[in-house]
């Protein structure tokens, strides 16, 4: 008897365009939510949207997060518990969007996530990145009830932002060949759907590369669109796999060697030219996942990452130890072979 079942949770709306900020309220209405919201934001984004925001509802509190971190949570936790709001209003970047995140999960209560940047996939997913000392935890949640992506914030965002989020995308095609290898030799359960998604949404960024400008709006339709299939990839999968492999662990094991130096999505979009290379050699696809970076001026060698040489070499010999996920890094590479393959797609 077939028994198999699944429960899916995916953002009830996607509202995605120029000027949709000021529909934040009816897509709130369009939820049935009432009640008090709080707005979890941080300050440049206060200063950029905070206002406009605000101006669509009742009474509304604010938590400004300064950065990223399970004190954070604490404090919206407890800022909530003050103000009793029936909803969480995300605005800004990761920093609120992954705290409000928790915050919700750990309050009962719904959030709706409003990104000013496109910077990675959490404006949609249903997993917070939080960091910790030397390490970042991803940690599971429900994904937003809905998301407001104002495609006219998003293209006046830092460019470096925008890069970081194509670079965290573009990563995911490697991501996905790591899960399907993990099927092949551990058996692990994979989706054909959520791979399909994932793997479809890197490749249509990657032949799209020479379209995403600085200032243009139109690539910030672009890069949201991708990552919100990413964060929806995600969601089918009821876990990160479609969107983290190999390329995640070096990324996380740089943000405990060389903390601060490089954006995440960066850090990932370097790292997949190395993983890409291992599961294809040199007549695979890493050559195009460079040249897309390149195109988008994004990263593509340890010191445009800010990063030396022995640090990035460092990341990709111990990367399988830091978490029991099967890769094409599992079982380990040793350091003659990390520099032999980083030297040879140009990374050092």
């Amino acid at each position: 008897m077939f028994e198999k079942s699944t429960w899916i949770k995916l953002p009830r709306s996607v509202l995605l365009g120029h000027g949709v900020l000021d529909d934040l309220g009816a897509a709130v209405d369009d939820l049935y939510l009432s009640g008090r919201p709080l707005v979890v934001t941080s300050p440049t984004p206060n200063d950029l949207a905070g206002d406009r925001v605000r101006e669509q509802f009742d009474d509304p509190a604010t938590a400004i997060v300064e950065e990223a971190s399970f004190g954070a949570v604490e404090d919206v936790i407890e800022t909530a518990e003050a103000v009793d709001p029936e909803f969480l209003l995300a605005v800004g970047g990761g920093k609120p969007i992954d705290t409000a995140k928790m915050a919700a999960d750990h309050l009962g209560v719904g959030f709706v996530s409003v990104p000013t940047a496109a910077s990675h996939d959490g404006i949609v997913s249903g997993r917070s990145s939080i960091p910790e000392g030397d390490t970042r935890h991803s940690v599971a949640a429900d994904p937003p009830l809905a998301v407001v992506a104002d495609t006219e914030l998003l293209a006046d965002a830092p460019w470096e932002l925008t890069t970081a989020g194509c670079a965290d995308i573009i990563s995911n095609h490697t991501a996905v060949k790591d899960w399907r290898l993990a099927r092949r030799l551990r058996n692990v359960e994979y989706s054909e759907y959520a791979g399909a998604l994932s793997q479809m949404t890197a490749e249509l960024l990657v032949a799209n590369a020479d379209s995403i400008k600085p200032g243009l709006e139109e690539s910030s339709w672009i890069v949201a669109k991708a990552l919100v299939s990413s964060g929806v990839a995600m969601s089918i999968a009821g876990s990160s796999r479609p969107a983290s492999g190999a390329e995640h662990l070096v990324s996380h094991q740089l943000d405990r060697i060389a903390p601060g130096k490089a954006l995440h999505g960066h850090q990932a979009g370097v790292a997949s030219i190395v993983t890409e290379y291992l599961h294809g050699g040199e007549d695979g696809e890493w050559r195009s996942i460079r040249d897309a970076l390149a195109s988008i001026d994004a990263p593509t060698t340890a010191e445009e990452l800010g990063v030396t040489d022995a640090e990035f070499i460092e990341a990709l010999t111990t990367a399988h130890e830091i978490r029991d996920r099967y890769t094409i890094l599992s079982g380990g590479v040793n350091e003659e072979a990390a520099v032999q393959v980083a030297t040879e797609t140009g990374i050092i």
